[in-house]
């Protein structure tokens, strides 16, 4: 049997999808790969979270800044990797608090299946839902995001999974409708498979170029470029051999290849002062020098790199390691592990091989580097950089700040948590872990901390200040993580690594629950600080006759404006193949809306991409109105209704709550996809126009009388908590009436 997870009831609703002058500029349609762009002014909307804090507006923030860009980290796995469930970590703890100390217990999934830490407020869905791509990328987009960057860190590229989000991303686009571009974080160690997967399945066939995020004039690819050749290695390990002052060592190796680069894994015994010099001959220790290095405070465990500037033909080689300085070891087996060389010491053969690292280069490989504009991510959360052109994707407070070659200042990172413990990578379940609540070096105790974003708060306050030219911000969704009962030498009983629980986890995502949609305003909040906004024009005074025609209209500035094509239409499996998340609220698909005003009255216009349906029942065509702009009065801050009751109904807000008073009914008219209708100042308990005033139109989107009801049903002009706001002009001129009459 199919459950259907219908809008009957509230908890099984589901989702569908620089200066003044700029103001005149963007008025124009924008053109983007020859597309013209519908601009809905984002930047320009306003909201009031549930916890009171208001976006902010110019001129609190800056006039934009172009030169700013913000990336999130987008996940592609909801539904590659899906082994039962969804087993709900929130939700099991819930129903035993001890199951984190019983790995038997039949309310976990299998070891290393996925769980999830929470519920997206749309559900446990699947990566290839397409109602829900498209609210990602309209809530993306009205956040100020540049690009999603696609976490392949796995080695899987989710291929087929990623090209349903370009496909369902381009059609919004060729409705004029903006949507962030995409770019790659690769595996930090290995990333040579994936790149060249990349490659051969999205940029060499050019599928969806108008979605390729650029950086420095290529598509970037978060990948070390000094890994992406093909290769091989001998790994095999079991003991360090010590490099000793005044003695070297040494393995021979012989490739058929052409040779891009050598290298060598090293032991400093958990140090970071340690030297050496890695010198590469020709033949064997008494070889030709060919290129030799210093390398000064080794990381331990780290692979030392020698390349070339050239290809070296094929042959062989002899790697030597001297001169050490502190305490550093060639990580060897003591057993013969490498057929085409052997182990040296004091260019002497020994028993054994050391470990080896051999990059080839080919004319693909060499084309790849040209083609992309190549970021080696970090991923370490405490070190910083070790070479120019790196860029992190999480770190610890405080960040580091992540130069390119010209030794400008050009990304950080920004994580709502992080699975730190104790100054080393640990797993969120552990104690200490630091989640959103944790900030100046401590998980803040006050009961609702984890709602107020006090981590990714810390972390975005040493990037403004910074105010390098990309953040990076993780992450947007990434919703599940393996159960394992080891991690980096921690055994527990359950333990989850990269997310664990609401306080223990990254999404800003909106959730069902818990902290809701507060993380996403607190991020729109800081995108603007750092990205700019721009401001709001002034509506002047022009009156409007309520009469159907709408020529009078035509020439009424600003023009508030709508995602094109979100009214929410859905229809797809979840988690749980048995569920089916079915939304058809979607109705009409509001577009644009204007404002005018004299001393009299005030005139609202709507117009919709089709013509508007028959007016019906209580949910048809709302018009919300926050006469005093503010949030703490009336239903989500919304004083008036209008149309509810009936077409030019006005309704007065009750108590705070989804209640409203019928005042009376104003003039209206319909033709074809317009509306206008006209409201007396003194209709709204108002002795003269407002000096700013909020709205917003909704069609068929209340059902539960709460803020989930205008992202999750219908179509909100603007999206979800977002408000148009007019700023009326103050100007002493008063214009004559307009007509009124029906």
């Amino acid at each position: 049997m199919t459950e259907i997870a219908a809008i009957s009831t509230p908890s099984d609703r589901r989702i569908s999808s620089r200066s003044l002058f700029l103001i005149l500029l963007v008025l124009a349609p924008l053109k983007v790969f020859g597309a013209a762009q519908w601009d809905n002014f984002s930047d320009t909307l306003v909201a009031t979270d549930a916890l009171g804090r208001a976006v902010p507006s110019y001129p609190e923030v800056p006039a934009p800044r172009a030169d700013r860009t913000v990336g999130i980290f987008y996940f592609l796995w909801l539904g590659e990797h899906i082994r039962g469930g969804p087993f709900d970590v929130t939700k099991i703890l819930a129903d035993d608090p001890q199951a984190m100390q019983k790995p038997d217990s039949p309310l976990w999934g299998p070891l290393h299946a996925p769980h999830h830490w929470g519920e997206s407020l749309f559900g446990y869905y699947l990566t290839n839902d397409e109602a829900v791509l498209r609210k990602h990328a309209q809530m993306l987009s009205d956040a100020g995001v540049d690009v999603v960057i696609f976490d392949v860190t796995n080695q899987i590229t989710y291929r087929d999974w990623y090209r349903v989000l370009l496909r369902v991303w381009a059609d919004m686009r060729r409705l004029g409708n903006r949507t962030p571009q995409v770019a790659f974080l690769t595996p930090f160690w290995s990333p040579s498979k994936v790149v060249h997967e990349l490659w051969r399945d999205l940029y060499q066939p050019e599928l969806h170029p108008e979605l390729w995020f650029r950086w420095a004039g290529k598509p970037l690819i978060l990948a070390d470029p000094e890994l992406i050749f093909t290769g091989e290695e001998n790994a095999h390990q079991n003991t360090p051999a010590e490099v000793q002052a005044g003695h070297t060592l040494g393995q021979s190796f012989t490739t058929d290849r052409l040779l891009q680069a050598v290298s060598a894994r090293f032991a400093t015994w958990h140090t970071s002062t340690s030297a050496v010099t890695l010198t590469l001959r020709s033949n064997g220790p008494a070889g030709e020098p060919l290129l030799s290095q210093q390398f000064q405070n080794v990381g331990d465990n780290t692979w030392l790199r020698l390349t070339p500037q050239q290809p070296l033909a094929p042959g062989t080689y002899y790697l030597e390691a001297a001169q050490p300085e502190g305490r550093i070891g060639w990580w060897s087996h003591t057993e013969d592990k490498f057929a085409r060389g052997t182990a040296f010491t004091d260019g002497m053969v020994t028993a054994g091989d050391r470990t080896l690292r051999l990059t080839h280069t080919d004319a693909d490989t060499r084309g790849l580097l040209e083609f992309f504009t190549f970021r080696a991510p970090q991923p370490d959360y405490f070190r910083g950089q070790t070479k120019p052109d790196m860029w992190s994707w999480l770190e610890v407070h405080p960040q580091h700040v992540f130069t390119n070659s010209a030794g400008q200042k050009e990304q950080m990172s920004v994580g709502v948590g992080q699975n730190a413990v104790k100054g080393r990578l640990g797993s969120m379940s552990e104690p200490g872990a630091h989640g959103r609540s944790f900030h100046r070096g401590a998980t803040d105790p006050r009961p609702n901390a984890v709602r107020y974003g006090l981590n990714v708060t810390e972390q975005w306050e040493r990037a403004l200040k910074e105010d390098p030219r990309f953040i990076f911000v993780t992450g947007w969704n990434e919703w599940i993580m393996g159960r394992f009962a080891e991690f980096n030498g921690i055994k527990l009983p359950v333990m989850f690594v990269d997310q664990f629980d609401q306080e223990h986890s990254r999404d800003i995502e909106p959730m069902r629950g818990g902290h809701g949609d507060d993380y996403y305003y607190q991020f729109v909040s800081y995108v603007r600080q750092y990205k700019g906004a721009r401001p709001l024009p002034l509506a002047k005074p022009r009156p409007i006759n309520v009469d159907g025609q709408y020529d009078d209209w035509r020439e009424v500035q600003p023009e508030f404006r709508d995602t094109i094509g979100d009214p929410v239409r859905r229809e797809h499996r979840g988690w749980d193949a048995k569920v089916t998340y079915r939304n058809d609220t979607g109705r009409n698909d509001i577009v644009a809306a204007k404002f005018s005003w004299d001393q009299e009255a005030a005139w609202f216009y709507v117009r919709t991409r089709e013509p508007i349906t028959a007016p019906q029942g209580t949910n048809w065509m709302l018009l919300f109105l926050d006469v005093d702009a503010d949030s703490k009065t009336g239903w989500l801050g919304y004083d008036v209704v209008l149309n509810r009751a009936a077409l030019g109904s006005l309704e007065n807000n009750v108590s705070n709550n989804f209640a409203w008073a019928a005042v009376g009914t104003v003039p209206w008219r319909i033709a074809g996809n317009e509306l206008e209708l006209a409201i007396p100042w003194k209709a709204l308990g108002m002795k003269s126009p407002a000096v700013t005033l909020d709205f917003k139109w909704a069609d068929n989107c209340v059902a539960a009388g709460d803020w989930t009801d205008f992202t999750l049903n219908g179509d909100a002009a603007p999206n979800d908590r977002f408000n148009y706001r007019v700023r009326l002009d103050p100007s002493p001129r008063k214009a004559a009436p307009g007509k009124t009459s029906r």
